[in-house]
């Protein structure tokens, strides 16, 4: 049983429900503030070799050090400097099954030259390759991981864009403007009401939805702001020029829109979107149902041992903790429980990571490994390229131990039932729409898959036989689960396929891999008619 469905039969633990959705959030607020605590870890220890302090029971190692080249089998990678945010994905072996395995992408705020790197691990934790997955960016600073099975790359800067990347591929994105030219911080995706949420890195910056035309797709949509007081309920008012860049910032063009004094990490979890703003040091949460924003953590309201100031990337672990970087002071991670209790759950040796003179240093990118048995994190400025100070490197960590999992998870063991899975997709489509859009499918899983999505009809073939060709298809390159949308996406050939036809019939076909190989095959048929909705 995955998390989500273990959410769902509604279990509890003594501490409280496992995720720190609305429900926990209604008891947490009206129970008054976060307090300080020991957490689940207990007290750090000394600073290992690496310069992390780390609970009893967890240990780290250097994954890439920027400018060096990474330690992993392959062609040798030089890994990109100033990493940031980050993510990971199941990978998926040759015949299109969960191998246990995955990869962690990285971004490179870097100016003129981000980008994105990666690197695939095999399933026992062996760096395998490593590998440029973005490049000709700048200033990439945090971003999102997409259901679908896509890392959302962020620039942060007055021109900058969100760009989808395929974390498998070398030098794999496309830049999606839809989502607005501005200084983006991070994005997360809400795959129940289909809609995306992104910050804003300005002293002035705001919260922004973009619901998709045809969603999964990132072509076209609607780019709304947040409007209002907050904490508070905040409506949503579309942004009259997306695009509008240095000239016209988004942030300025609609009257009203609530300021969220620099907008950082973003997460989805559970109907709630939780994001961080280093002006004023806050966690904040927004229940996507009632649009109500709280705020989670303010230092000031805690009082002189609040651990965490400078906030910055955030994530939810499977257990419900959840994990905010810092921007200077201390170099910490914190973590929040669902107790409401907030402590250290690493520090940097402030001699070992000081990083450059000036910019000082951060720790960033902090998610975990799909099982949640590992956690990886970065340190921005550490070190120096060459040993200059002030060309910063950064680098990359990964820690492991005894990570708190969700009541009745199966970690990285891999399932001997087959993957309980739902489908739904149209019974018809019109063909201009699906020339122009492709056809959408949407899959309920409650264990990860591989996918395999076609759509396809049958045509005369030379001996007068009747031959299948292809309309559409949709094949994650990692594999994916929980609630997830796919676009079957049209071929080169569809539309001569279709021409001049005013009714066909297509068959759908969907095939979904689990980790110990079992295939669960839906066949569906889609009448294509010449016009109109559908």
């Amino acid at each position: 049983m995955n998390r989500r469905a273990f959410l769902r039969a509604g279990a509890t633990t003594g501490a409280g429900a496992l995720a720190l959705g609305p429900a926990f959030l209604e008891r947490a607020f009206g129970a008054g503030p976060v307090t300080v605590g020991p957490g689940p870890y207990g007290p750090l220890q000394p600073f290992n070799a690496d310069g992390i302090a780390l609970p009893a029971g967890f240990t780290s190692r250097e994954i890439a050090r920027g400018g060096s080249v990474v330690s992993a089998g392959g062609a040798p990678y030089i890994w990109h400097v100033a990493t940031d945010g980050q993510a990971t994905f199941r990978t998926l072996s040759g015949g299109g099954a969960p191998d246990g395995g995955w990869i962690l992408v990285a971004n490179s705020e870097v100016p003129g030259a981000g980008g994105v790197s990666g690197v695939e691990f095999a399933p026992d934790g062996t760096a395998e390759r490593a590998y440029r997955v973005l490049a000709g960016t700048s200033l990439n600073c945090a971003g999102g991981p997409a259901p679908w099975g896509k890392w959302l790359s962020c620039e942060e800067n007055d021109a900058g864009l969100v760009h989808e990347c395929d974390p498998t591929t070398l030098n794999a994105g496309v830049a999606r403007p839809a989502l607005g030219t501005f200084a983006h911080e991070a994005v997360c995706v809400d795959p129940v009401n289909e809609r995306l949420y992104l910050t804003e890195d300005e002293p002035d910056g705001c919260l922004y939805r973009f619901t998709p035309t045809a969603y999964p797709s990132l072509a076209a949509g609607l780019l709304e702001v947040a409007v209002g007081t907050a904490p508070g309920t905040v409506s949503w008012t579309a942004v009259p020029n997306p695009n509008g860049g240095p000239a016209d910032p988004t942030r300025r063009q609609v009257p009203g829109a609530a300021i969220f004094k620099g907008g950082e990490g973003t997460w989805f979890d559970e109907g709630t979107v939780y994001f961080t703003t280093k002006g004023d040091n806050r966690v904040w949460t927004l229940n996507v149902a009632t649009n109500v924003v709280e705020v989670l953590y303010d230092p000031t309201v805690v009082g002189p041992d609040a651990p965490l100031s400078g906030v910055d990337n955030i994530t939810v672990s499977p257990s419900g903790d959840v994990y905010v970087c810092e921007d200077g002071r201390d170099h910490d991670i914190c973590l929040i429980t669902p107790s409401f209790e907030i402590t250290r759950f690493l520090k940097l040796d402030p001699i070992t990571h000081a990083g450059p003179p000036v910019a000082k240093n951060e720790c960033v990118g902090v998610v975990f490994s799909p099982d949640g048995t590992r956690m990886y994190f970065g340190a921005q400025r550490s070190f120096g390229v060459g040993g200059i100070p002030l060309a910063p490197a950064g680098v990359v960590y990964e820690v492991r131990g005894p990570f708190r999992q969700t009541a009745g998870g199966t970690g990285s063991q891999a399932l001997k039932a087959p993957a309980r899975i739902s489908l739904r997709a149209r019974k018809r489509r019109a063909i201009p729409k699906l020339v122009r859009n492709g056809f959408k499918i949407r899959l309920d899983i409650d264990e990860p898959v591989g996918i395999d999505a076609t759509l396809r009809i049958s045509v005369p073939g030379d001996n007068g036989r009747k031959v299948s060709r292809l309309l559409a298809r949709a094949k994650p390159s990692v594999a994916v689960s929980d609630l997830v949308s796919l676009q079957l996406e049209p071929r080169k050939q569809t539309a001569k396929l279709l021409a001049g036809r005013d009714e066909v019939i297509a068959k759908l076909k969907v095939v979904a891999t689990d980790a110990a190989g079992n295939r669960t095959v839906f066949r569906r048929r889609v009448r294509l008619f010449g016009g109109g909705k559908g």
